[in-house]
């Protein structure tokens, strides 16, 4: 499973109301560490196939959801499990980082 792009009017039904944990990745294209940890993220995504839902939030094309969230910085992720934030994260990393920290978190 391919990550999904999530928009204002879809960040309810994709992450609050989904059946499986939910890594949210707010980010933007001009963003240089965005782009860095996007990779990970898809590779990710088809790694936890239908156990997690990674989606991606384009602050730009999608500020309300962002707001939200308190997002002030990029990239910022959170982890929602049965509609709730259970942690959340700013900041690049590498793959193996973000993938202990989704293994901790659901």
């Amino acid at each position: 499973m391919s990550t999904v792009a999530v928009t204002d009017e879809t960040f309810d039904a994709e992450v609050k109301n989904s059946s499986v944990p939910v890594v949210v990745d707010f980010w933007a294209e001009w963003c240089g560490p965005c782009k860095q940890i996007g990779p990970a993220l898809e590779e990710l995504s088809a790694e936890y196939g239908e156990a997690v839902k990674i989606v991606k939030v384009d602050v730009d094309s999608n500020p309300n959801a962002a707001a939200a969230m308190g997002v002030r910085g990029i990239p910022a992720l959170f982890i929602f499990k049965d509609g709730q934030v259970v942690s959340n994260r700013a900041g690049a990393a590498p793959k193996a980082a973000l993938q202990s920290w989704i293994n901790d978190s659901i």
